[in-house]
């Protein structure tokens, strides 16, 4: 008998056959989307449509009820279908003249077509049961709106027919993309009903450690994690390592100089190993310690992504900023310790109290500056822009502590081939990341929702003291690793 499957499966199956299987059969834990959503996004993409009356389907429906209300509704709204063992459910059909006009619903900014198996598995159930379909479009949020009091829904969401590219422009007709892109996802679904009775052969890919390492890569490859910390695996951004291992080419020391990229990382690791686990470029160290002068600030925020504008001045997929933490080190060793914490929108608060806690001069420092820190405070001068010239002095005055790592003028082997603030601490012997219990960015966010739905006000207190603890952490990890960066340049 053939399983019945869901589009998120066709992908799974389609990207990794070992990762679909470790998937089906994995024990789900509570689902927390990334990005904030709390809206109903297909409702308010129905106010939107201007829907009136319409077939509203639900989770477990049976698809014969779809199929029954397409001869009364002129719209349906997530209804389900099945064919072949598919199950797919459509945000938005509505009923013209000439048939059917199918609308996609992309809770982003910009839909492209690198998710066209989505597109075309929904499009191929609906022409396998004889669904005629005149037009297709896609729905999503408008990057230019700009929340007021009310949500504008007529403002909010854009109808495109086309996808865009990565500069963000549209480019090909959706409909096109789907003729080009067409698939008898039969054979699919026959090939998935054979991968559930026995297990595949783990196949390594990009994919595996892509820009996130695959959640079953450990699963997949249990060995790797034994393996030494100057294994030749450790070997960032190389396409050769595994061949060269595979060849007895173990170590960092051992690489092929005619299949490594050359980049100053590699080159790190490698002279590293070379030089009993340490490797350090002291001239480019000590001109970048120059930069930083005392009183030195270390700073780390928190924030929220949220998909539909909560406040007033957001637009959709803005950040709200929900705390920091700040270690201050004087010359003289004295340190001082702030974090600010708010619950709901209190940015002009947020901002205020930074401005109090950052001394005014001296250097301020940051873990991946340039993709976070100063981007947030960018925007706090957009929003507050009586306090722009002061937030602008913390910008200039703002270093990024992933330099010296990103350029190879620092690597110890103990690193393993990452330079993440949670490697440095346990590189230095402190488990104090260990000890917390939230102990990860995303943990984090995830507690941070709770204070916010107000959903679980009797732990309240422990969820602010554990979110204090941890953003604490992470501004005295950089403190820690300042420190240890100073004693190598001796």
């Amino acid at each position: 008998m053939t399983e019945v499957y869901h589009i998120s499966d066709i992908k799974k199956f389609m990207r990794c056959r070992s990762y679909f299987q470790y998937d089906r059969i994995a024990v789900k834990g509570e689902f927390q989307p990334f990005v904030r959503l709390d809206e109903e996004i297909t409702m308010l993409a129905a106010d939107m449509l201007g829907i009136k009356d319409a077939f509203k389907g639900a989770r477990g429906d049976d698809p014969a009820k779809a199929l029954e209300a397409m001869k009364e509704k002129e719209w349906l709204i997530k209804a389900r279908f099945e064919y072949g063992g598919l199950r797919i459910k459509v945000p938005f059909l509505h009923r013209t003249e000439n048939g059917w006009d199918l609308y996609f619903l992309f809770a982003g900014l910009f839909p492209r077509a690198d998710d066209i198996t989505y597109y075309t598995a929904t499009a191929w159930v609906l022409d396998k049961l004889d669904i005629d379909i005149d037009n297709i479009a896609v729905i999503h949020l408008n990057k230019d709106y700009e929340r007021q009091d009310a949500l504008d829904t007529k403002q909010m969401f854009i109808i495109s027919s086309y996808f865009y590219n990565g500069k963000n422009n549209p480019t090909v007709l959706v409909q096109e993309a789907l003729v080009k892109s067409w698939c008898d996802y039969s054979a699919v679904i026959a090939q998935m009903d054979s991968c559930t009775h026995e297990q595949a052969e783990p196949v390594r890919t990009s994919r595996c450690t892509g820009r996130r390492k695959c959640n079953y890569y450990d699963t997949c490859f249990p060995n790797e994690k034994e393996e030494r910390c100057e294994s030749i695996t450790t070997l960032i951004a190389s396409q050769h390592k595994y061949q060269m291992k595979n060849e007895g080419l173990l170590r960092l020391r051992d690489a092929d100089p005619e299949r490594i990229e050359g980049s100053r990382q590699q080159y790190a690791q490698i002279m590293a190993d070379r030089n009993g686990g340490l490797f350090a470029d002291r001239l480019a160290l000590r001109s970048w310690l120059s930069y930083v002068k005392y009183p030195v600030t270390f700073l780390d925020f928190e924030w929220e992504r949220f998909a539909i504008p909560p406040y007033r001045g957001m637009h959709p997929y803005d950040v709200l900023l929900f705390e920091y933490s700040t270690h201050v080190l004087y010359e003289d060793g004295r340190i001082d310790h702030n974090v600010f914490l708010s619950i709901h929108d209190d940015r002009r608060e947020l901002t205020e109290s930074l401005l109090a806690d950052i001394p005014e001069t001296g250097t301020v420092v940051a873990y991946n500056a340039e993709g976070a820190e100063k981007i947030r405070i960018s925007e706090l001068m957009a929003y507050f822009p009586e306090y722009a010239d002061r937030l602008a002095s913390i910008n200039e005055r703002m270093e990024d502590l992933q330099i010296p790592f990103e350029t190879g003028t620092v690597y110890d082997t103990r690193m393993r081939g990452t330079w993440s603030l949670k490697t440095f601490m346990a590189l230095l012997d402190d488990s104090s990341f260990r000890d917390l219990d939230i102990n990860e960015g995303m943990q984090a966010v995830f507690q941070w929702r709770h204070l916010d739905y107000m959903e679980d006000e009797e732990n309240s207190e422990k969820i602010i003291e554990d979110l204090k603890a941890y953003c604490g952490m992470d501004s005295y990890a950089m403190l820690a690793v300042f420190r240890w960066l100073k004693k190598i340049a001796g």
